[in-house]
């Protein structure tokens, strides 16, 4: 019988069709987190909640820019820099826009969380963690943030206990999940649907969400 060669010794992988998740440590966030802190707490106080995608918790209407002060500014021209460091047209030539943006603030204590929803009509969504509660650092404390596999659940209808032995088989037809950290700037396409697992700890979490069209 003939002998074939060790076919691994021959194939090339590509990672076609990869979805960008970019996150990105914002500058000076330990003194701009106290002021966002105080500034997004009094707001709550006297303003009621508005009501989309959120599981119990408190959201601002999106016009934090208007009330969010010189923090809520600097952070928002950061995360304009981001979006065009990761545009570029068609050639793959860097792409910079002049962003439209609209921005609000959420406060999740226990229990509340964000069912999976989309951002539609802009380009690019941005999340940015003032406070994590502390469940950075303890994984049981939950609210870890769950991103859904643009592909649907079809790579893993036929046989979900197989998968691809690439670095994000294990998520084909699933979600990946991330531990959110205070001072940290996450974006990605908002056509990418997200959502908040509940928090159990007894802080208070807070995060600044921004749609760039």
């Amino acid at each position: 019988m003939a002998q074939t060669d060790n076919p691994a010794t021959k194939i090339e992988i590509q990672p076609l069709f990869a979805t960008p998740v970019a996150f990105a440590p914002l500058p000076k966030s330990e003194a701009i987190n106290a002021t966002l802190r105080e500034t997004i707490l009094a707001r709550s106080e006297n303003h009621p909640s508005t009501a989309h995608s959120n599981l119990g918790g408190w959201q601002s209407s999106w016009d934090l820019p208007e009330w969010g002060g010189d923090e809520t500014r600097y952070l928002l021209a950061f995360v304009r820099q981001l979006a065009d460091k990761f545009t570029a047209d068609r050639t793959g030539q860097p792409a910079p826009q002049t962003w439209r943006l609209n921005a609000w603030a959420n406060i999740n204590r226990a229990g509340h969380g964000n069912e999976f929803h989309t951002h539609p009509g802009c380009m690019w969504w941005a999340v940015y963690y003032v406070d994590d509660g502390g469940a950075g650092e303890d994984p049981s404390l939950g609210g870890e943030f769950e991103i859904q596999d643009p592909r649907g659940v079809a790579p893993a209808m036929y046989r979900p206990e197989i998968v691809p032995a690439v670095p994000d088989g294990p998520s084909m037809g699933a979600s990946e999940v991330i531990r959110p950290a205070a001072g940290t700037v996450i974006m990605f396409p908002s056509w990418l649907s997200h959502a908040v697992r509940p928090y159990t700890g007894t802080g208070t979490r807070i995060s600044i969400a921004i749609n760039l069209s």
